[in-house]
């Protein structure tokens, strides 16, 4: 049976193209992270992963592989698994095996890749009601899907919930946590970067391959697909660092000289050094995040980590 997919994004599709001209004229500019993901994106972010100087993903998987046992019988068996920015699916399916879930729901904005994913798990997974919802939930969480009486387990593991500040943190949070409150049993198994020293995370968000620079100006090509702006990407330095006052890795594009970019039929000029904002991920020391989660409602947290420290897994009930 084909996988059920509904598209929540074409209903925004006119007001998200206006807020993003908006937001690239505005001063400073800025291009949200969503917008890193097309089909090259999505690629070049998969090679990231591969990078020796990128911990996050090999960390988080190795944190996993350790207490899959123990994480499995926190969360229990037969959950309504939904999995905020699927992408391949590759994360959740390691679960699969291991909690069994009745129902797997895929959350993510890149409706190909979406089908592909669901494709693939419907035929490793016949015994589990596949379904996907193409929808930016980072603008709120969507589940106008059927769903069952079970209990629901979010996913989202990477480290992406830095994206977010720490109070939209709580707000995304606390949607989770009350959509978790109608159906006991239901939780939030979620993976976060710690705060370590900047050298690394500099050398984590600024490779020496230069592919991080590569994913960062790849956005304005998705930009002038998007708008029909006409963004030279060549013309932007990546710019990756880690800010401590602030707790987050910053990635902006840096106009390398003066540049006009046409924009809804106006000229927009970038000043030679001007940056664009395309990113923000904010590290938590484990015990800040604890009182997030807490902040958002969630009463029964526990905690895995690697020797290092370099990363954290927590499930939330």
């Amino acid at each position: 049976m084909t996988p059920r997919i509904i598209d929540r994004l074409h209903r925004d599709a006119l007001a998200e193209r206006s807020a993003l001209v908006a937001s690239l004229r505005a001063r400073p500019a800025a291009i949200a992270p969503k917008y890193f993901y097309d089909p090259l994106g999505a690629a070049l972010y998969g090679a990231i992963c591969e990078l020796p100087e990128y911990y996050p993903t090999r960390t988080e998987h190795a944190i996993f592989e350790a207490n899959r046992v123990a994480i499995a019988e926190a969360i229990g068996t037969g959950t309504q698994f939904i999995d905020l920015g699927a992408g391949d699916g590759v994360k959740a399916e390691g679960w699969f095996p291991f909690i069994v879930p009745v129902r797997y729901v895929a959350l993510d904005i890149a409706a190909a890749t979406m089908a592909q994913t669901l494709d693939r798990l419907s035929s490793r997974f016949p015994d589990v009601d596949v379904a996907g919802l193409v929808t930016d939930f980072t603008r709120g969480l969507d589940l106008s899907i059927d769903l069952g009486p079970e209990p629901l387990t979010f996913f989202y593991p990477g480290s992406s919930i830095g994206n977010f500040d720490p109070e939209a943190s709580v707000e995304f949070l606390r949607e989770v946590r009350t959509a978790c409150g109608s159906r006991p049993g239901s939780g939030l198994l979620i993976g976060i970067d710690t705060k370590k020293d900047k050298e690394r995370l500099d050398a984590a968000y600024d490779d020496a391959l230069g592919v991080t620079a590569l994913f960062n100006r790849n956005v304005l090509s998705h930009v002038n697909r998007i708008v029909g702006s006409d963004f030279d990407i060549t013309a932007f330095a990546h710019r990756g660092f880690y800010n401590q006052a602030k707790g987050r890795i910053e990635m902006h594009l840096e106009a390398r000289s003066p540049q006009a970019v046409l924009l809804d039929g106006e000229t927009r000029v970038f000043d030679k050094g001007e940056r664009i904002h395309t990113e923000n991920s904010y590290k938590y020391a484990p015990d800040e995040f604890d009182t997030l989660l807490a902040c958002a409602g969630f009463s029964t947290v526990r905690r895995w980590q690697d020797a290092r420290g370099d990363f954290a897994v927590f499930w939330a009930a």
